[in-house]
């Protein structure tokens, strides 16, 4: 997929340190008009949002999105759950690898995609404490060789 087409609302950084992404798809969101003028205001919050397939339909759960400011008494409920929409081939994959394996569905970032609102969704494992102290351990490894070569290209 080429990214040059999509503008990123929003992205899950935490679900990256605290999980392993197997996988990952990409989803439509069913969004009342309120919603997805938020959306498109950034007014979103999700750090410990997750996936849920409940009669064969993916739902997000955890979802907030802020109430529009400029509408009237028909606003949305900023925490209902949302459901995604995927194939059904798809669907039962997904209900495979959470039932079989103990993998966890977590939208991992929401942007726009020709006008509409796109979510990436991860299938992922959660991380062990040691495995977060090494993702910590390599990202400051990483950090310091960036800081060396750009001391030598200044230098």
């Amino acid at each position: 997929m080429d990214m040059s087409d999509r503008k990123i609302i929003a992205e899950n950084r935490k679900a990256r340190f605290d999980y392993f992404i197997e996988d990952t798809y990409e989803c439509g969101i069913v969004l009342e008009g309120t919603e997805v003028k938020s959306v498109k205001n950034g007014n979103i919050s999700f750090p410990d949002a997750f996936a849920e397939i409940i009669n064969g339909e993916v739902w997000v759960k955890n979802f907030h999105i802020s109430e529009y400011s400029f509408s009237s008494i028909f606003n949305h409920d900023p925490d209902r759950p949302k459901k995604l929409l995927l194939h059904a081939e798809e669907i039962k994959r997904l209900t495979r690898r959470v039932d079989e394996k103990g993998c966890t569905l977590i939208p991992l970032d929401f942007y726009l995609k020709d006008g509409r609102v796109k979510v990436t969704l991860g299938v992922c494992k959660g991380k062990k404490m040691y495995d977060k102290r090494a993702a910590i351990k390599d990202r400051d490894v990483q950090r310091d060789i960036q800081r060396e070569f750009a001391g030598k290209l200044r230098g």
